[in-house]
């Protein structure tokens, strides 16, 4: 949105002349417009920047504490309350969204790999730290540092290339 459409608006709802034909507001004082001006600004800017609701709080407080203002003017209660009950949804609703894009465990790569338990399916001949497991419908070469059994759970510590590198479920250090 262009700023300067922004400051022509700001501009227009804070002058007495737009309060005496628009609202019937004669005496209203122009700070109360410019804070709920800027209160509806800093909502509509909570949309565009990943800062979990600050902009939008400082909006509702903006409008709240315009509106206060506003009170000498005789604006009407309910419109004082119906706008920070809009503006307070407007924000719950706004850090609802914003919740939801908040990073989730991976599903996929290397990083969904580490950390799984498998079991053995088979050993490599002859070679009792080298074997075969199921991890995620693939079947995976898998080496550990302490012998492998059939049937043992294990769980991936890293990734090298084809090769998992795995130590017993039951140990802690991974």
């Amino acid at each position: 949105m262009n700023i300067r459409c922004v400051l022509v608006a700001l501009l227009v709802l804070s002058t007495p002349a737009f309060a005496t034909d628009g609202l019937g507001l004669a005496a209203a004082n122009p700070v109360g417009f410019w804070l709920i001006a800027l209160g509806a600004a800093l909502l509509v800017v909570e949309v565009a920047l990943p800062n979990y609701g600050v902009a939008g709080l400082g909006g509702i407080v903006s409008c709240v504490i315009g509106a206060i203002i506003l009170t000498n003017a005789d604006v009407p209660v309910p419109l004082m309350i119906g706008l920070g009950l809009v503006s307070a949804l407007l924000l719950i609703v706004l850090l609802g969204r914003a919740l939801k894009t908040r990073p989730r465990q991976p599903v996929s790569g290397d990083a969904a790999l580490l950390g799984s338990v498998a079991t053995v399916t088979e050993l490599q001949a002859g070679n009792h730290h080298h074997g075969w497991v199921r991890l995620e419908g693939e079947r995976w070469q898998v080496a550990c540092a302490t012998s492998l059994r059939t049937g043992q759970a294990v769980r991936v510590i890293a990734r090298k290339g084809l090769l998992l590198e795995v130590a017993p479920a039951d140990s802690q250090g991974a």
